[in-house]
């Protein structure tokens, strides 16, 4: 669940974003544009990168008419004059991958991403309907959802992730450790787990400028969800190792380029901010749990005291689960057995 923090000790060059059509140089040769979204998180920022005759394109949005028209106004207005070149997408969620399709085929494009990003829309592109089956509303009624949530959930909150306009046939794999050539400069290839598996990030060295997708945004934390298709997995647990590594490969004075939000300086204390967030979301469910068992939907307003849509509430809940998974792997946690089917955690 996105939510906002305190940005106070980081620099933003550009307080302004660019207006809907229109783009602003971010850095040498890289174009920052933004594209509306139908959500809460009313934009995703797209970015065109200088190649040589053209712009290499990086994220796309959502794949409806809105969106098309936008793209349009860009190519007809501050684009124009130099093609597309080729369409670099950082992970398969709707609003980064959704227009790939419509622009790969409008525009003649290769498609560049990881193979987890392209498969795992694909995957959802040919079963629309695949998360509303039975094994996945099961996952939402064990942890506690009532039976008419989830069913909200099932079918509407997810209602997001058929807002694609499908693939291309072929692509390209990106693999963490390439060395991505744009126009004349390098980029290396990172890859990050936990908001979206093996999302890719770009780096140019001799710029100092790092794309850093949705791993590391200025005001709100990404996302971090457990889904029904794999109940038991850490994201949480690899997003940390992820802003780790991050602090590691990348130094604290790059110019971070998000998916969302503003461009920033002070990388290493925003990946610091958003490890301490998720320790302290920690602390709120085992305090939780110290006084009571608790299932996961027990514990969404623990972590969300605000009213939640479908959209939302699938989103919030699968977040706690998160919190919860990463909890029992450190041994914070401990399931219970109760008299019911509900599946619960006590603090140890």
């Amino acid at each position: 669940m996105l939510t906002k923090a305190d940005h106070s000790r980081l620099i933003f060059p550009s307080p302004e974003p660019p207006a809907a059509g229109q783009a602003i140089e971010i850095a040498p040769g890289i174009l920052w544009a933004r594209i509306p979204l139908p959500f809460r998180l009313d934009h995703i920022n797209v970015y065109l990168i200088d190649d040589g005759d053209g712009w290499a394109v990086l994220d796309t949005g959502i794949g409806n008419a809105p969106t098309r028209a936008v793209w349009e106004a860009l190519i007809n207005g501050p684009l124009s004059g130099r093609p597309l070149t080729r369409l670099i997408v950082t992970h398969f969620h709707p609003d980064h991958i959704g227009l790939a399709g419509w622009l790969c085929d409008r525009f003649d494009l290769p498609l560049l991403t990881s193979q987890t990003s392209y498969l795992g829309c694909l995957n959802i592109s040919l079963s629309p309907g695949a998360l509303d089956a039975k094994p996945y509303r099961d996952f939402y009624l064990r942890h506690g959802l009532d039976a008419e949530t989830t069913q909200r959930v099932a079918t509407q909150g997810h209602g997001y992730l058929k807002m694609v306009s499908g693939l291309p046939p072929t692509f390209m794999r990106l693999v963490a450790g390439d060395t991505l050539a744009i126009g004349g400069r390098s980029f290396e290839v990172l890859t990050g787990n936990g908001h979206a598996p093996e999302q890719v990030m770009l780096y140019c060295a001799a710029d100092n400028v790092f794309l850093a997708a949705d791993q590391v945004l200025a005001k709100i934390t990404p996302n971090i969800s457990v889904w029904a298709v794999e109940p038991d997995g850490d994201p949480l647990g690899l997003y940390v190792r992820s802003l780790r590594e991050i602090k590691q490969q990348i130094p604290a004075d790059a110019l971070v380029l998000p998916g969302h939000q503003l461009p920033f300086y002070g990388l290493h204390v925003r990946s610091d901010e958003l490890i301490a967030h998720h320790e302290a979301r920690c602390a709120a469910i085992a305090a939780a749990c110290r006084a009571a068992p608790r299932s996961a939907a027990e514990l969404v307003p623990v972590l969300f005291t605000r009213a939640l849509d479908p959209h939302q509430m699938s989103f919030a809940f699968s977040e706690v689960q998160a919190h919860v998974n990463y909890m029992l792997r450190r041994g914070e946690l401990a399931w219970m057995e109760g008299a019911d089917d509900i599946e619960r955690v006590i603090a140890r």
